[in-house]
C-alpha cells in the first residue's frame, strides 16, 4: 500500500515545474519513515498477543508429564494468547532473554533472581510453593536448651554447624545478617568469596562445613552436628526440629532445644521473573491469572508436579519475596562475582 502511494505521488508530481529535487527527496524520506513506523507498530501489536517463556528444554523426555510444552498449552488455553517456549541452557541465559525482550517470563532460583533484580532491575511476579504452601522459609539458629549461648553476640569462639558451603539458611543468611549488623567483621578481600570461609574460621571456634555425602551435611546434618555435641550452634530454619527429628533416634526431646532470636530472614522459593520495561502490564496481568489457574483448573496439579515440581503457585512482589534475602546475602564478600560465575556456566 505504501509503495502504491509513493508511485502515485511521483506520477502526479515528477513532471511539475513546481516540484524540485529537494521536495521530492523530503517527501520520499517522510514516506519511508512513516512506513517503518507502521511496520514497527504492527510487529509490536503482534508480539503483545504472544507469551514467551524462557525454559530449559530437552529433545526427549523420559517422563512425558515433565514436558514444558504441556505448561505452554495450558497457559495458552487459559489466557487466549499464543504461548511459545524460548529455549535457554542456563540461568544467565534466562536473565539475558528477559533483559533484551526475547522472553516475557523466566523461572529462576533465589541466587539468580537476586542478580536479576539487583543488577538488571527485573521483577518477581509469581513464585512456586513449598510443601506447606508458603513461598519461603525462615532462617534461624538453634542451640541446646542448657547452652550458655543466649544471643547471636555470644557465638564468637563457639563451634558452629553449617549445612554446607554457601548454603542459604545454613551459611549465607546467618553470616550476611551478622555481618550486616556488625556482629561479625569480614576477614580478607571483601570482593572474594574465599573471604567468607576465612571470616567463619576466624569468628567461630571449629566450624563444620560439610560436603555432600558427609554425616553432618544439609539441614538434618547440621541439627545432628549440634545435637551430638560436635558444635554449639546449628544454622538451619525455624522448622528444623519438626522437619528433621521425626523418626530419627539421634534427636532429643523438643524441650532440649532452643531457637536463638532474632531470625535471619526469609529464604525465597523459585520466583517467576519479568522485565516490566519490555512486557506490558496488561500481558503481565494475563500471565499471573493464567499461572494461578494451575492451582485449581483441571490438569493443573499434574503440570505443577510434573513440569514445575511444586504443589502450587502464588502471586508475589519483588520486595516481599526477595527483600530480606537480598539484604542478608548482599553483605557476603564476593557473592555477586560468585553468582555471576556460577550462573554463567
Amino acid at each position: 500500500m505504501v509503495g502504491r502511494r509513493l508511485e502515485e505521488f511521483f506520477v502526479r508530481n515528477i513532471g511539475s515545474e513546481s516540484m524540485n529535487l529537494k521536495t521530492i527527496l523530503n517527501a520520499l524520506l517522510a514516506t519511508l519513515i512513516l512506513s517503518a513506523s507502521m511496520a514497527g507498530c504492527l510487529e509490536s501489536e503482534e508480539d503483545e498477543k504472544v507469551i514467551r517463556i524462557a525454559f530449559k528444554t530437552q529433545d526427549d523426555y523420559d517422563n512425558p508429564s515433565a514436558n514444558p510444552q504441556i505448561l505452554a498449552d495450558f497457559i495458552a488455553a487459559q489466557s487466549g494468547y499464543a504461548v511459545e517456549l524460548y529455549p535457554i541452557n542456563s540461568d544467565i541465559a534466562a536473565i539475558e532473554a528477559l533483559r533484551f525482550g526475547h522472553a516475557d517470563i523466566a523461572f529462576l532460583d533465589g541466587g539468580a533472581a537476586w542478580i536479576a533484580w539487583q543488577q538488571h532491575g527485573l521483577d518477581a511476579i509469581l513464585a512456586d510453593q513449598k510443601s506447606d504452601g508458603t513461598t519461603s522459609y525462615t532462617a534461624q539458629a538453634w542451640v541446646l536448651a542448657d547452652s550458655d549461648i543466649q544471643s547471636l553476640e555470644d557465638l564468637e569462639g563457639k563451634d558452629s554447624c553449617h549445612t554446607g558451603w554457601l548454603k542459604s539458611a545454613g551459611m549465607l543468611m546467618p553470616m550476611g545478617y551478622m555481618i550486616n549488623n556488625g556482629i561479625v567483621d569480614v576477614s580478607g578481600d571483601a570482593d572474594d568469596i574465599v573471604a567468607l570461609r576465612t571470616t567463619i574460621e576466624e569468628y567461630f571456634g571449629n566450624a563444620s562445613i560439610p560436603e555432600k555425602g558427609d554425616l553432618y551435611y544439609s539441614y538434618s546434618g547440621a541439627f545432628r552436628c549440634m545435637t551430638e555435641g560436635v558444635g554449639d550452634v546449628a544454622f538451619g530454619k525455624t522448622t528444623s526440629y519438626e522437619d528433621h527429628c521425626e523418626g530419627n533416634d539421634w534427636c532429643l526431646e523438643r524441650d532440649q532445644y532452643r531457637p536463638l532470636e532474632p531470625v535471619f530472614g526469609q529464604v525465597p522459593s523459585h520466583p517467576i521473573m519479568v522485565n516490566m520495561e519490555t512486557t506490558s502490564q496488561e500481558k503481565i496481568d494475563v500471565i499471573v491469572e493464567a499461572f494461578l489457574a494451575l492451582n485449581t483448573a483441571e490438569g493443573g496439579s499434574e503440570i505443577l508436579d510434573g513440569v514445575l515440581n511444586t504443589p502450587g503457585i502464588s502471586e508475589v512482589t519483588t520486595e516481599g519475596h526477595l527483600g530480606s534475602y537480598s539484604e542478608a546475602i548482599g553483605a557476603i564478600p564476593g557473592i555477586a562475582a560468585y553468582f555471576d560465575e556460577k550462573y554463567d556456566e
